[in-house]
């Protein structure tokens, strides 16, 4: 083609992986039909609450696919705060799991995802700490910004102002929804916003209220409306479809059961005009919402009439025969002069033509990773599966045109391009990990981008044309393989730079200097200038200058897939280092993280290769520990670390003969909620601390998402849902003389500063007198819990349970709470017998080389 059109139409937002296993979605002929209906729909519904899991996904469903709205979820958060119970990831790599999870919800159900840019700092009792934390007028602008964006007529909350949610977060979330209700419609609020957008008023802003969690504000007054239909057209009804989105959020454990039948939904009016007969009353969803002089060349009626005749004149078996009138309807629609819905229309219906048309198109490549200064062979490949009248096609890759041959009926036209990465191409890193970030939020820099779930891909660009007009579709340049037990699978593909370096731990524990290890792996041939660049610390090791601004001397030459690692040794004065590498001027500091689950689609990002060195004066008793994994945590490093050979234990490994030779077995968090074979054990736990060993339990949940499939201790006790959320709050010893705050180490007020995000959850209450009650600790205004820490002697040896939050605290290296670790896992007793520390020989169970092969890595 000779022509282009000035702007591309971003059609990969309708374009999705459904999982790891499946090709890109396609639609079937009713679900065309059904999108053909929507373009008669002109309304939209934005719904506001806190965290992924926190929307009511049977509500979505009926609205974006009974009523046809525009329907989206604006989560305050990412839900990087949250409890993991499918790995060990938290922070920043759970939100990242968290956003996938939801946009594959979102998949199920119809709706859109948006974010703010506020950071779920964990569990909040107070709106008034989650805004401050956050930075109330950040957050209210980001609200504001997607509300002006995405135009809604009616928005929801999921949540009151009045605290009934609970969870500070979700007051908020209320609270800012309710201002930001107003601020959207106020020229004077975030004025800088309206270089991009204009101002908007909603019709009407209502609380969804809900039932649960022992808490009903439903009322009998409040407006209501069934969302339990069944959809012929998608052959479901919307609570079926509400299950399997809800189901998407795996890493809470929030697989539900498919619910058939009348549901109703009940909404309070906050603000606006309250409905009456329907959530849309003196809105007009419709073309007649439109003034006739922004109709363009058409009479009023025109759309809804032809669209109408459209959809009537619809043949499934033979979708392409509509092709005529749907560009027809094109060309009209693009007279239109109302912005936003000529927009919108156009995005949906040239949608529609694609799947109409049976077009496939694909853009794959052999390699998940575009390295920086290297080629990409992309193969390209187009299909006129159905034989519509579709001609002239090529693909713009970067400013490069590649044309296909004519197309032919079900043949595909393919092509192999050879896509020089550029040394200096922006690295596919998740936008709102581009700048550091702030405690309570994420720092984006760029307004348009903000509210996007996720970042745009690389991509392709295909052109054709379709019944004499040209149409662009965008499509993400995958990686394409085939797994053999789970069939053709497709994964984004990442830009990254040509060398990663990753340390052996970004966190290292020692009692005195110790040194560490650093990988540089070449992702393409690379020539190393300065194969090992480290910033602020001068010293000479085994013919390494490490120093400011220098590195290794001579030149390094790695080929592609090689690794070199290093030693790094620290330095006096000097807490943190970062490991570089350098070719030519162009130095890399960059570590590769990679996330890998099946239900989600691999998730790389990239962080700077920084090594914290943490001297603890920490004294240990012991030197063999099990390990018996729950939903997973990086306790066994931390063990390691402290000097400790950490044995992972199976169900198999768990009998009265292997059990002696451990000073000290660990579960992991969940482990009682995860593992039901736990109560198969629970005799021969309880023989081991009797005859001499320690038993610690780490938190477990005791709820509908979490129940505890087995009997934990040798004395009853309950596990709550309470919790100390304040980080800093106060720490008393209600006995200072008990060994746990004694030895090996000596527990002071001194150890509990530093600790991050909270203190302690799912505490114990109602203890059998035989436990001691170590700590007591509150919250600003309640009063003090007493179960964080609560320990029993058993025969001769000990069982603990503890719900402090060591799974937080080890990883980022808190010292006091090393220490207070080491003197819950001592064992004087048994270490006079163990095994020398770095003598693994007598072991009956052999030391794995890693704990756990699911997850992330990097």
């Amino acid at each position: 083609m000779n022509f282009r059109k000035a702007t591309f139409f971003l059609l990969f937002t309708f374009y999705f992986l459904v999982g790891k296993a499946q090709t890109p979605k396609s639609y079937t002929s009713s679900e065309i039909l059904q999108q053909i209906k929507k373009l008669n729909v002109l309304g939209s519904v934005l719904y506001i609450a806190a965290h992924p899991d926190d929307e009511n996904t049977r509500l979505l469903a009926y609205l974006a696919n009974e009523k046809l709205y525009r329907t989206g979820y604006l989560s305050l958060t990412r839900g990087d705060g949250g409890q993991n119970l499918i790995g060990d990831e938290q922070g920043v790599d759970l939100g990242l799991i968290r956003t996938q999870e939801l946009l594959a919800a979102r998949r199920v159900d119809g709706a859109e995802q948006f974010f703010s840019r506020a950071f779920d700092f964990g569990y909040s009792k107070s709106p008034e700490e989650a805004m401050k934390i956050w930075g109330h007028d950040k957050i209210l602008s980001d609200v504001v910004w997607v509300i002006r964006k995405f135009k809604p007529d009616v928005i929801i909350t999921r949540f009151p102002t009045t605290g009934e949610g609970g969870h500070g977060h979700h007051t908020a979330s209320g609270i800012l929804a309710e201002e930001a209700f107003d601020a959207a419609a106020d020229s004077t609020k975030f004025p800088e916003q309206l270089k991009y957008v204009s101002t908007w008023q909603a019709k009407r802003l209502l609380w969804n209220t809900f039932n649960f969690g022992g808490n009903n504000t439903q009322r009998a007054d409040q407006f209501k409306l069934d969302v339990g239909m069944y959809n012929p057209l998608l052959g479901k009804s919307y609570g079926e479809i509400a299950a399997a989105s809800r189901s998407q959020h795996k890493s809470q454990g929030f697989g539900v059961p498919a619910q058939r039948g009348e549901s109703l939904e009940y909404f309070k009016t906050i603000k606006g005009t309250a409905p009456v007969n329907d959530l849309f009353d003196d809105i007009l969803p419709s073309w007649n919402r439109i003034d006739s002089k922004q109709y363009g060349a058409k009479y009023p009626g025109y759309f809804k009439q032809e669209i109408g005749d459209i959809a009537n004149s619809f043949n499934a078996q033979k979708p392409q025969d509509v092709l005529p009138r749907l560009v027809q309807l094109h060309t009209d629609l693009s007279l239109v002069n109302d912005n936003y819905w000529r927009s919108q229309k156009l995005k949906e219906l040239e949608l529609i033509i694609e799947q109409c048309s049976g077009l496939f198109m694909d853009a794959t490549a052999n390699t998940q990773y575009a390295v920086q200064g290297d080629t990409l062979k992309v193969n390209l490949v187009v299909n006129n599966r159905s034989g519509a009248n579709i001609h002239s096609a090529d693909a713009q890759i970067d400013t490069t045109y590649v044309i296909f041959d004519q197309l032919q009926k079900n043949k595909n036209a393919a092509k192999t391009y050879s896509w020089f990465i550029e040394p200096n191409a922006k690295l596919s890193q998740p936008y709102w990990l581009e700048n550091e970030m702030n405690h309570g939020s994420f720092n984006v820099t760029e307004q348009p981008l903000i509210g996007k779930a996720e970042s745009d891909p690389l991509s392709v660009a295909f052109s054709m044309m379709i019944e004499g007009k040209e149409f662009t579709f965008v499509k993400p340049v995958r990686y394409k393989f085939t797994d053999p037990v789970k069939g053709e699978i497709y994964e984004p593909v990442s830009v990254v730079p040509p060398v990663t370096i990753t340390p052996k731990s970004s966190v290292v524990i020692s009692t005195a200097a110790k040194s560490t290890t650093v990988e540089v792996a070449a992702l393409r041939d690379i020539t190393l200038h300065n194969p090992l660049l480290i910033s602020s610390i001068p010293s000479i090791k085994n013919n390494i200058i490490i120093d400011e601004n220098i590195g290794m001397n001579g030149n390094v030459v790695l080929t592609k897939g090689q690794k070199r690692t290093f030693t790094v040794f620290p330095l006096a004065n000097k807490s943190a280092i970062i490991a570089g590498a350098q070719e030519n001027t162009i130095g890399y500091n960059q570590q590769l993280r990679t996330i890998n689950y099946d239900h989600i689609p691999a998730i790389n990002y990239f962080k700077k290769a920084k090594i914290e060195y943490k001297i603890l004066d920490v004294k240990t008793e012991g030197t063999i520990a099990g390990y018996i994994p729950g939903a997973g945590d990086k306790i066994p490093e931390a063990l390691e670390q402290m000097g400790y050979k950490v044995v992972t234990l199976k169900e198999s490994d768990i009998n009265a003969e292997n059990l002696k030779q451990f000073d000290v077995i660990i579960t992991g968090v969940r482990a009682y909620n995860t593992n039901e074979w736990m109560n198969n054990v629970y005799d021969v736990l309880m023989q081991y601390v009797k005859e001499g060993g320690v038993l610690v339990s780490q938190y477990n949940t005791s709820n509908q998402i979490g129940p505890v499939r087995a009997k934990i201790a040798p004395y009853t006790f309950t596990i709550t849902r309470n919790r100390i959320t304040d980080e800093e709050a106060k720490v008393n010893f209600l006995l200072p003389q008990h060994p746990v705050l004694n030895y090996p180490n000596k527990i002071t007020g001194k150890d509990f500063e530093g600790w991050i995000q909270e203190r302690s959850i799912y505490n114990a209450e109602n203890t059998d007198t035989a436990y001691k009650k170590i700590f007591s600790m509150k919250d600003p205004g309640e009063k003090e819990q007493e179960g964080s820490l609560i320990i029993a002697n058993y025969g001769q040896g000990r069982f603990v349970y503890t719900g402090l939050v060591f799974f937080r605290e080890l990883p980022a290296g808190v010292p006091g709470a090393y220490r207070l670790f080491a003197n819950i896992i001592a064992n004087k007793r048994q270490a006079n017998n163990a095994p020398k520390k770095n003598d693994t020989k007598n072991l009956k169970i052999k030391v794995p080389s890693k704990f756990n092969g699911k997850g992330a890595k990097g």
